[in-house]
């Protein structure tokens, strides 16, 4: 009885239900979901680190909820799982390149955006007449298994697209660069990181044909969680750290650095 009147009362003086996101890191640790294989964004190096923006923006938002950054579990998150990852409470969050949808917003909540970009397409260098999505009917285009801008071209642009679909988007770069695919697309800020990589095989097509917003996934009903990421957001970008991480991760890709998002606009 003590035990549970003792429990009861720390409980209370947290005020957080700790089943929510502000629950769990009263506890001073959080589970973040984000993708091991995106330069710029988000990487496992081989010496075991974890590199690029967003993993700077979670190490932040963590950071405003009283969590550091070593006491995170990095999780790896695909496109195929991030859903599934949030709603069986693998993980407590996913920051990772994910664009807010409404078919989304029916399984997972948003917070954010705190980034934006579009869809568009990566070539070979030497490829000068893949101009756009409309010039890829009869061709082999490449996205990754479980994400949607592949259909996309197909259904608004290219009916007579040749879809090829790969678990990864190093498996799409490296089938491009071997000539066994076209064109690879996804959004551009993720595109940038394998130009980077391969500066003088491959370039950014740079016409994007979508708007993309990221935000920070959360399991639904949270309100107080959601609104207290939103503030960390906004925190980031009034702050300075938003536009230096940018610039650090993004900046030497070459890819044009978009002006902030205004946050809670989902």
């Amino acid at each position: 009885m003590v035990v549970l009147t003792l429990l009861g009362a720390l409980t209370a003086c947290s005020g957080h239900d700790p089943d929510t996101l502000l629950g769990r890191a009263d506890d001073g640790k959080l589970t973040i979901g984000i993708r091991f294989d995106q330069p710029g964004l988000a990487e496992h190096t081989l010496d075991g680190r974890f590199v690029g923006f967003d993993v700077e923006v979670a190490e932040y938002v963590a950071g405003q909820l009283g969590v550091h950054e070593s006491d995170i579990t990095w999780r790896e998150t695909t496109s195929a799982t991030r859903e599934t990852d949030l709603t069986s409470g693998a993980v407590d969050l996913v920051v990772a390149t994910y664009s807010i949808t409404d078919k989304r917003k029916q399984q997972i909540s948003f917070a954010g955006p705190y980034f934006e970009t579009g869809q568009d397409l990566l070539v070979r260098k030497t490829d000068n007449t893949i101009t756009g999505p409309e010039k890829l009917n009869g061709r082999r285009l490449c996205s990754v298994t479980g994400s949607t801008p592949a259909q996309e071209v197909k259904n608004r642009f290219a009916a007579a697209v040749r879809l090829v679909e790969y678990p990864r988007y190093p498996d799409c770069v490296t089938a491009l660069l071997a000539g066994q695919v076209d064109a690879v697309t996804t959004d551009g800020v993720i595109l940038a990181g394998y130009v980077t990589e391969n500066p003088e095989l491959l370039k950014v097509v740079g016409k994007p044909f979508s708007t993309e917003r990221y935000g920070i996934g959360l399991r639904q009903h949270d309100p107080d969680g959601q609104a207290a990421l939103d503030r960390a957001i906004e925190k980031m970008i009034s702050s300075g750290t938003w536009l230096d991480s940018l610039r650090r991760n993004i900046g030497p890709s070459g890819y044009p650095l978009p002006a902030p998002p205004t946050v809670t606009e989902r």
